[in-house]
């Protein structure tokens, strides 16, 4: 199938991109287009205007500021992999976006898409929620933050309003040392996650955990913090009975369900792989692999 006819704009500018979100009708967005196109050629979706934010090299820029990393929407999700910034300050990220689709997918593919898309089993927004970003917005009429914990409003709705513009993700890269894991469930290399695990830990001298995140893809709506799991590993020495406890937490998650699976299996996969992401990213801790 092919898209319903739409109107093409091509702004230069960020300032261009929000005046035509202020000025257009019923306007979407378009940046690597991986998601966006295939519901266009479905008739899923028929904006009679699409922005193309691709020429705006603001947006494709990755930055340290101040002790926080900054990454504009437009990266692509291939140079994002391909940034010595990220691969040194963002290892979890780097893991994560080696599950997200091909090659080809990902040479198109943009961070600031996949966050905007907001697919409940996408990597990136439970990687960013392990992190605790923020997402900068912009409109004509100003900008404002949101940080992740808030930003998925219900399926596939982030709290993005039609004339607001994703512009940049910035958070705290943890410190050298630190463990990290990403580990997902699918059917094929590539496919969406029946459900996955994002893990960072640090460990204090005496070798016990001192600061835990735990995020969940696939088995809600939006990405889930695991604050329960964070809060038992707290100032514990990791173990297998101690992660297993933690892990358990996952099974307390509402549950999405669909054709791929059923809600009971997505918190059963979700307990297994994050027991397994917090075995790795204990031991990468200790060992200081996580450098």
């Amino acid at each position: 199938m092919k898209p319903a006819a739409f109107d093409y704009h091509r702004p230069n500018s960020v300032a261009e991109a929000l005046d035509l979100l202020a000025r257009l009708d019923d306007a979407k967005v378009i940046a690597g287009g991986q998601s966006l196109m295939a519901m266009m050629n479905y008739r899923y979706i028929a904006p009679e205007n699409l922005i193309d934010i691709n020429r705006i090299a603001a947006l494709a820029e990755i930055t340290e500021e101040g002790g926080n990393l900054r990454i504009g929407a437009m990266v692509r999700q291939r140079d994002a992999q391909d940034s010595p910034l990220l691969r040194a300050r963002a290892p979890l990220m780097i893991e994560a976006l080696d599950l997200i689709g091909h090659l080809q997918t990902r040479n198109r593919g943009t961070i600031g898409g996949s966050l905007a898309h907001l697919d409940p089993a996408a990597e990136l927004p439970a990687v960013f929620s392990a992190h605790d970003a923020v997402l900068h917005l912009a409109s004509a009429n100003g900008a404002r933050e949101v940080p992740i914990g808030g930003w998925s409003q219900g399926f596939m709705a982030p709290d993005l309003e039609p004339d607001e513009l994703l512009t940049a993700i910035a958070f705290s890269p943890w410190p050298a040392g630190h463990g990290h894991a990403f580990l997902e469930l699918a059917r094929r290399h590539g496919d969406f996650a029946l459900a996955g695990a994002a893990a960072l830990i640090t460990l204090d001298r005496q070798g016990r955990i001192d600061r835990a995140a735990i995020a969940l893809t696939g088995v809600d709506m939006g990405p889930v913090r695991l604050d329960a799991a964070e809060a038992m590993l707290a100032g514990q020495v990791p173990g297998a009975e101690l992660i297993a406890a933690a892990a358990q937490c996952a099974d307390r998650v509402a549950g999405i369900e669909d054709v791929h699976a059923s809600r009971d299996y997505r918190r059963r996969i979700a307990v297994v792989y994050t027991r397994r992401a917090l075995e790795l990213a204990s031991q990468r801790a200790a060992s200081g692999a996580g450098r």
